[in-house]
Formats: structure tokens, sequence, C-alpha cells
């Protein structure tokens, strides 16, 4: 089962991460084997009622992940910007973020208030994440939290400002890493992924889940 620790930046006794890089949390292992292949038919679940996309960044290029996302609010990309849009490109409701979803949330972070959107990211062989910020939320006060699942991420870590050094480390199937406090718009992005790392999805690939607080 998952490991029972609370880490928040409001506990009173949060529970020490694997390891910290630039504030960015990081702990491994949060979810064993029989936890991801359970999350795993779950997201397939999210992704049959609000299927798999292609987004467009508003400059016009093709971003390499296909997303989704499960909750309240889901977030988009187009011509029109980046955004948290109350339906799916294709007209639908986003379906409700699974509970094992919302456990891994309240696990780790200690919060009641549970997360607006649960965006799902799926990276091929091929496909990678610029660095970026995620900022299209109203509250920054409120943490990221970021589920791996599938083949290894090289996870590369920067700066509050664009430019400067950059630090990178692997992040495997079962991690999870917080973004909170000083660190919570601190620019991130995974520059490729290690195909073969992981059995858990028959096609190859990672997933990875981004849980924010979007009001």
């Amino acid at each position: 089962m998952s490991k029972n620790r609370v880490n928040s930046v409001d506990s009173a006794d949060p529970a020490a991460p694997d390891l910290t890089l630039r504030g960015v949390q990081v702990f491994r292992g949060w979810l064993d084997a029989a936890d991801q292949a359970a999350l795993v038919e779950d997201l397939r679940n999210v992704a049959q009622a609000a299927p798999l996309f292609s987004p467009m960044t508003p400059y016009g290029k093709p971003m390499r992940v296909r997303m989704t996302s499960a909750g309240r609010k889901g977030w988009v990309s187009d011509r029109r910007g980046y955004r948290y849009a109350d339906r799916h490109p294709g007209g639908g409701d986003w379906p409700p973020i699974p509970k094992r979803v919302l456990d891994i949330w309240h696990g780790i972070t200690g919060l009641d208030r549970m997360p607006d959107c649960c965006l799902i990211n799926y990276y091929d062989a091929g496909a990678r994440m610029g660095l970026h910020q995620d900022r299209d939320e109203a509250d920054f006060a409120w943490p990221v939290v970021s589920v791996s699942l599938g083949d290894d991420g090289l996870f590369r870590v920067g700066n509050l400002t664009r430019g400067g050094t950059t630090e990178s480390l692997w992040l495997s199937s079962g991690d999870v890493v917080v973004m909170g406090g000083a660190a919570r718009l601190i620019y991130h992005g995974i520059d490729r992924i290690r195909p073969g790392s992981s059995t858990l999805l028959p096609q190859g690939g990672r997933i990875n889940l981004t849980l924010r607080v979007v009001d």
C-alpha cells in the first residue's frame, strides 16, 4: 500500500521528503506496484469519459504530450492561451477525480482542501515538456502535487525566473513530487523519458498526474 506519511506546509509534524531539490520535495516510491496498477485502471476510466487530446500552444505549435483532466476544472491550451475550462474540448464534462488520486493528495499534504483539477499528461517515447511555471491558478499558497507512473522521466528544475543553472533527477513510477512554499512557482520540466524502464503501461510511456487547487 501507499506509504502512510503526511507532508504539508500546514502540518505541525510533516514527514521529511526523501530528497529536496531547490525546494521541490521528492517522495520516492510513495505508491507501491499494486497501487500504481490500480491507479492506471482508474485513469483508463477517466480517459474513456474525457479522451486524451493534443493541445496547441498559443504560439501555434503542438505540444509533445497528450493530455486530459479530471475534476471540476480541466487545463487546456490553444491559440487563446493557457487556461482552465469547465468542459473537455470535445464538449463533455470532465469526470470526477478518482478517489485514489484524492487519497494521494490528502496523504502527502495533510490538507482538507481537495484539488479542483487533476491534469493527466501522457508522454510517449519522444515526448518532453519544456521548462515552465504552473501559474494559471488564482492562489499560489496551495501546493502542486505531481505523481509519476510508467517509464522514468528526467525531471529538470530551474529557478523562480527564466535562465540560470538547472538541476535534474530521474523520477520513477510511484514517485510523488510536491512544489509548495517558496518553490511553488519554480520553473520545471521533463527533458526525456527512459523507454522500457517500467512495465506498468503495456504500450510503454509515462503518465504524469498534476493536482492543483484552481480557485
